[in-house]
């Protein structure tokens, strides 16, 4: 009896230092004034990881991803529980924003692959930093074994940074099929296409409520001439300049355009929390070289500003789930080489 309680005993010690460590292990990514963090945990490890987004059922994530042998991003999932990858685009050209539609064997994402099977260039940065707007990108639904069922945009120019309503039934995302940069909304099979803003300049990454009324996006929309000349101009060689991206929300039918921020600086990636009252999105306004983002939490009325995140390179993209427990997001913390990005959980507490 003496050696079955020494055993049990032992083998409780060893169950508890291992349960703590690998807290401990996780928590230690958390920087000392993160605290809505109660745990945080690494999911990808190496290479170029972004715009992760849950599936409906929320036990899996799309996102993009340059790894191993790629030389520009392809879509892939992660099993949450097993933390299986699996590669979803095709392995050509280059893709961006992918996003689980109902019942999570379907899924849209943009790709250049119908242009060209190899990546397209990167942006010459002698032109300071900018974006790739490629005119190349088309909107695509496939299954989740890889096979493209249909090509839901067909635009001589750019048509990407898709998200689908949580009710299931409108897909919003960024063209240039009216010349400008513009939100636009359409029915999962790409029909009934509504233009959402007209302003000039530029209108992106957009995501609904949780109940599908209201849109929230980034923008930025140039006010003098010598700027909408540069924008213009940049936008017809295929880029755009980020420096300047202030947040805004809409109703579901473009209607109610109000602008939340006014910081003068890179403001994107906004994503609603469950509540509908709050908007997280990611922002180097408190950094002035523009090198460093954090995430932060405004009221949608602009009010009550908050810094979330503390790392002192990148954090961004960020997405809540459903009841508002998790927050997922990627970042260049604990990254073992220079530009590691990766995609991390936490969670999350009021």
């Amino acid at each position: 009896m003496n050696n079955l309680f020494r055993f049990v005993s032992r083998t409780y010690l060893v169950i508890v230092f291992c349960l703590t460590a690998s807290l401990y292990a996780q928590d230690t990514l958390i920087q000392s004034d993160e605290k809505h963090f109660q745990h945080l945990k690494q999911l990808t490890f190496g290479g170029e990881n972004a715009e992760a987004y849950f599936s409906f059922g929320e036990d899996r994530l799309s996102f993009q991803s340059t790894r191993d042998s790629l030389k520009c991003d392809q879509i892939f999932s992660m099993n949450l529980s097993s933390g299986d990858l699996r590669l979803l685009s095709t392995g050509y050209g280059r893709t961006t924003c992918a996003y689980f539609l109902p019942g999570d064997s379907t899924l849209i994402y943009s790709s250049t692959h119908l242009r060209d099977s190899v990546c397209p260039p990167r942006p010459d940065y002698s032109k300071g930093y900018i974006w790739a707007v490629y005119k190349s990108y088309d909107i695509f639904l496939a299954t989740v074994s890889g096979k493209i069922l249909h090509q839901l945009t067909t635009t001589d120019g750019y048509d990407a940074e898709a998200t689908v309503s949580p009710n299931g039934d409108r897909i919003i995302f960024t063209s240039v099929q009216n010349g400008d940069l513009n939100l636009y909304s359409m029915k999962l099979d790409g029909s009934d296409v509504n233009q959402l803003t007209n302003e000039i300049g530029y209108d992106g990454g957009a995501f609904y409520s949780q109940n599908g009324k209201q849109i929230v996006y980034r923008a930025y929309h140039p006010i003098d001439q010598h700027e909408i000349d540069e924008y213009r101009q940049l936008l017809n060689d295929g880029f755009i300049r980020p420096s300047k991206m202030e947040l805004f929300i809409m109703d579901a039918d473009g209607s109610n355009k109000k602008q939340i921020t006014q910081f003068g600086s890179a403001s994107f990636a906004p994503y609603f929390h469950p509540d509908g009252k709050r908007i997280i999105f990611a922002s180097n306004k408190n950094d002035p070289k523009g090198r460093n983002f954090d995430l932060f939490l405004i009221n949608i009325d602009g009010s009550n500003l908050e810094q979330i995140t503390f790392n002192d390179t990148f954090d961004g993209f960020p997405i809540f789930s459903r009841d508002g427990k998790k927050l997922v997001f990627a970042s260049n913390r604990n990254a073992k080489s220079r530009g590691e990005t990766n995609i991390f959980i936490a969670d999350w507490k009021e």
